[in-house]
């Protein structure tokens, strides 16, 4: 298993800022509560799950299997 950013220096550099915004909770999400706080617990809880791959939420990082 392996985490890793967004190929896409791009989307990787505007997630950035809007988590510098947001105080270090996902951008993309309403709510400022403590599973949305990056890396979020959708995310962690994805991870953990060995037949997922893909993105998180706000697509900043990749898991792969």
């Amino acid at each position: 298993m392996k985490v890793r950013l967004n190929s896409d220096p791009e989307v990787v550099q505007s997630i950035r800022e809007g988590l510098q915004r947001t105080g270090g909770y996902c951008p993309c999400r309403l709510q400022r509560t403590p599973e949305n706080k990056c890396m979020c617990k959708e995310f962690k809880e994805q991870i953990a799950d060995p037949s997922f791959e893909g993105y998180c939420h706000c697509r900043l990082y990749y898991k792969e299997k």
